[in-house]
């Protein structure tokens, strides 16, 4: 059985406050004809679909747009769960009649899992619909008083799984949330905490007695200890903190005895997120920028010493997508380390503590000159005092 594996679309998403519709539509649409050449017998989405409860009207005309492609046109199912960022009233809402039409749409926790069985020419294959919930709703659905974290909860929700698994079928785990195992994971900015003081994390060993597991949550495609157990990763690049990451669609194959090979098919983002680095006279030269998309959205960060006019308006008419601009050279550093004069200052010229503290300030060296120019100030300003 081939597996279609992706997550935290997080359509509706404002990055820097621009709108990522546009860009979610393009990505969706090389999706969809990635899904007709592939074939898969299933494309599972492993929660955040939307990226906020109530999301915007244009969200919601585009992921009907794509199901309707999916489901009708090329008559694949889809099986998809509620993420932290979703609405579980909303998402599930019409899930039971769209079961015909092969959308499998999970949005509340229930206290019967879920379970879709899909069959290929080995047999079927179960597939488990776990959508997000906080551990006091999973304690209140399962009346098991010890449930304390999200590790508690999902231990528990696959305990009752495991009950009724048969041993000579396979089966997939859909799920989402933050699971652990001995390496560390890859995190990022756009990932919205789950709780606070650890109680987040789940152990992988949970997952261990399923044939694969579909994770969301995480946005960097990854294993999390086994191959079997992995996160899809978002969509796109949601935040800068992602830059580095490949997005891409985790494509599953899945043989008669649950053994899974792993690959991964990249998407062409109409916009890359990038971070570019310089002065801004270099930055605004063609042969820095050309060779590459300026339409793509940039965080720069500039060297410069001194000050700059309309630094970013110079930078948007080249790059029209600057959404953060940083400075450098005027960055004071942080920490416990005071800026002082220190010791013997009164036995030291003016010119000799504004080179201290400028070199404290910036971290950059005071050049020569830069000493004669500072020195021509104090030389004036010492004049006029005796002046006065």
């Amino acid at each position: 059985m081939k597996i279609f594996h992706t997550s935290d679309w997080h359509i509706g998403k404002l990055v820097h406050q621009v709108h990522m519709t546009e860009d979610q539509k393009h990505i969706l649409e090389e999706f969809i004809e990635l899904v007709k050449e592939e074939k898969p017998h299933a494309i599972v989405i492993a929660g955040d679909l939307y990226d906020r409860s109530v999301p915007p009207v244009e969200a919601v005309e585009l992921l009907d747009d794509v199901f309707s492609k999916i489901l009708i046109d090329l008559e694949i199912p889809i099986l998809a769960i509620a993420g932290n960022h979703d609405s579980p009233d909303r998402l599930g809402f019409g899930s039971k009649i769209l079961k015909n039409k092969g959308l499998y749409i999970v949005g509340k926790l229930t206290k019967e899992i879920e379970t879709v069985v899909l069959k290929d020419e080995f047999g079927p294959v179960n597939f488990y619909l776990v959508p997000y919930a906080d551990p006091v709703i999973v304690r209140d659905i399962t009346g098991n008083k010890e449930i304390q974290s999200h590790d508690h909860a999902m231990k528990a929700l696959i305990e009752g799984i495991k009950e009724k698994m048969n041993p000579q079928e396979r089966h997939v785990m859909v799920a989402h949330g933050f699971v652990t195992g001995a390496e560390a994971l890859e995190t990022s900015e756009s990932e919205r905490p789950l709780s606070i003081g650890g109680t987040e994390y789940i152990d992988a060993n949970h997952f261990k007695d399923f044939h694969y597991t579909a994770l969301g949550h995480l946005h960097s495609p990854q294993k999390v200890m086994w191959d079997k157990i992995r996160y899809a990763g978002s969509l796109m690049k949601y935040s800068f903190s992602e830059y580095r990451q490949k997005k891409s669609i985790t494509i599953v194959e899945m043989d008669e005895t649950g053994e899974v090979s792993i690959r991964q098919a990249s998407l062409n983002p109409k916009r890359d997120l990038r971070r570019i680095k310089g002065e801004l006279k270099e930055l605004l030269q063609p042969h820095v920028y050309e060779g590459s998309n300026v339409e793509d959205y940039l965080m720069v960060t500039l060297t410069d010493e001194g000050e700059l006019i309309d630094a970013i308006g110079k930078l948007r008419s080249v790059y029209p997508n600057v959404l953060r601009l940083e400075r450098v050279a005027t960055a004071i550093r942080q920490g416990n380390e005071k800026i002082s004069a220190g010791k013997n200052h009164h036995q030291r010229t003016k010119l000799d503590l504004f080179q201290e503290f400028y070199k404290k300030v910036t971290d950059i060296d005071f050049t020569e000159e830069k000493s004669e120019i500072v020195a021509k100030v104090l030389n004036q300003l010492e004049a006029e005092e005796r002046g006065k």
